[in-house]
């Protein structure tokens, strides 16, 4: 098998193992870590349709990750996809009229993270042994929403470790911040900054680029690292559900082998739908990669326009996950469609930095013709929940509900009748008051709670534990700070 090393988008590391990216999350240079080459499979998908997801996710994962030894990979992997999921599948596939949810959100927090953020502990703890790490390791994450929990409920209590939250404090649901300030662990800490998630994002890679401060760090025994979407060691497990939700297809007879099929991914970061677009690059039969956004469009404008812009106002919308105006995972991909070229993508992130935006040449247009870029209003996720619901009996969340829309926009624009996959990124339990508003305005009365019995009597869906454990848990965690107080908060928890 082929050996596998990383290097940074910007260009000043390279030839680093697996292990190592895991471990850093973040590049020296403020670049991202990406695979020397994108490994195609060495399986064949008929093989596949025989497998359980561990194992499936072991043969995807075995190509990326090449200095983990297969007992030490396994044991990651059987670790983090266990009785955690309220289901063996982990993430069934589910037919709804003509649409196919890949359903990601039957982790303990039930919300697609837990997909990837399940075995990052694992990944990191295991690769801080292969690599004689002695200090501690101090994850530090910005979030949206799901994140933030995700990453607190895998590395709560882990020995080593330490993790540390920033999250928006207008700029998350009610559910999604009980759960992240009810969060128990004595290696936990959750702030709420006054600002937005890119405020948030910014602040987490200013200090995680701060040289001065890793050094200091280093002398008290500490060590940096990233539960974000920019570690590799979150993406690469992402990749392996998309495989799964094509194997599930071709056992189901629903495709036949090597027809090809759309994915919908709605994004706000773009790790989700980067996870498919490797998946497309190892030879999974895929068309087209729908990318669909929230009223924040920057990622529907720069497909459609070649320029990325994030000088625009930052709209607070039903979807908060994917409220994010500076897709960082992008980066990955301006790296390939640059052909690789570390000076022109640093080019690039360096103009976004200092004057919020970039245009990309005409031949860098011509290669995202695998990407379809488009958007939903408010009133069209609200209309589109109340839609499926009535006529598939099937409740869906906000940004599952922004899918489904844009992929029928989709649709309507180009008649294109391929078998389609749609992410199901998160529970509608996380985004109750939404989606039930959605249902009927008179919902907005109703406390929180008395919603989710509402809407478990309406759906007939299980109350999922995460739900049922916030419900009267006590706040631990009520530290807010202002933007620029983030790295000043991180020494003051670290006792720096």
């Amino acid at each position: 098998m082929n050996t596998i090393l990383y290097k940074s988008t910007r260009g000043l590391e390279k030839n680093i193992e697996s292990s190592k990216a895991i471990l850093k999350g973040l590049a020296e240079d403020g670049g991202l870590f990406v695979p020397e080459q994108i490994p195609t499979f060495d399986i064949t998908i008929e093989e596949m349709k025989q497998m359980s997801y561990q194992e499936l996710a072991y043969e995807i994962m075995k190509l990326y990750f090449t200095d983990f030894t297969e007992d030490e990979l396994k044991q990651c992997i059987n670790k983090a996809y266990d009785s955690k999921f309220d289901t063996p599948e982990i993430a069934p596939l589910v037919k709804k009229d003509d649409v196919f949810y890949l359903e990601l959100f039957h982790g303990s927090t039930i919300a697609f993270k837990d997909m990837a953020l399940s075995i990052l502990p694992h990944l990191m703890t295991t690769a801080a042994k292969k690599n004689n790490i002695k200090n501690d390791i101090v994850i530090l994450t910005a979030t949206s929403g799901d994140t933030g929990k995700a990453a607190l409920a895998g590395f709560a209590d882990v020995e080593g470790t330490q993790i540390i939250v920033f999250y928006p404090k207008e700029g998350v649901s009610h559910i999604q911040e009980k759960q992240m300030v009810t969060q128990k662990g004595d290696n936990t800490k959750v702030i709420s900054i006054k600002g937005n998630f890119d405020d948030a994002q910014n602040g987490v890679k200013d200090i995680l680029n701060d040289v001065e401060l890793r050094k200091e760090m280093n002398e008290k025994g500490y060590q940096f690292s990233s539960a974000n979407s920019i570690n590799i060691g979150r993406l690469v497990p992402q990749i392996v559900y998309y495989v799964y939700s094509y194997v599930q297809l071709l056992k189901n007879e629903e495709i036949k082998p090597k027809e090809k099929i759309n994915v919908v991914v709605p994004t706000g970061n773009f790790g989700n739908i980067l996870a498919a677009y490797y998946a497309k690059q190892m030879g999974l039969p895929i068309n087209r990669l729908i990318c669909a956004s929230n009223e924040n469009k920057v990622l529907f404008d720069f497909f459609q326009t070649g320029t990325y812009d994030k000088n625009r106002d930052f709209v607070l919308t039903s979807s908060p996950s994917m409220d994010i105006l500076i897709s960082s995972n992008l980066e990955r991909l301006i790296y390939l469609l640059t052909d690789q070229d570390a000076e022109e993508t640093k080019a690039l992130m360096e103009s976004l930095k200092t004057s919020g935006k970039y245009v990309i040449t005409s031949k860098m247009k011509e290669k995202i013709n695998d990407f379809y870029g488009q958007f939903s209003s408010e009133e069209e996720t609200s209309n589109t929940i109340k839609k499926v619901f009535e006529t598939s009996d099937y409740l869906i969340d906000p940004h599952t509900a922004v899918g489904v829309n844009v992929y029928h926009k989709y649709m309507r624009e180009t008649q294109d009748v391929t078998k389609t996959v749609v992410a199901s990124t998160a529970s509608p339990y996380k985004f109750t008051r939404s989606v039930m508003i959605a249902l009927d305005e008179a919902y907005n009365e109703k406390s929180d709670f008395e919603l989710v019995d509402i809407m478990a009597e309406k759906s007939q869906i299980k109350i999922p534990q995460a739900i049922e454990e916030i419900r009267n848990a006590q706040v631990l965690h009520d530290t807010v700070c202002e933007s620029n107080q983030m790295k000043d908060t991180v020494k003051d928890i670290l006792g720096l």
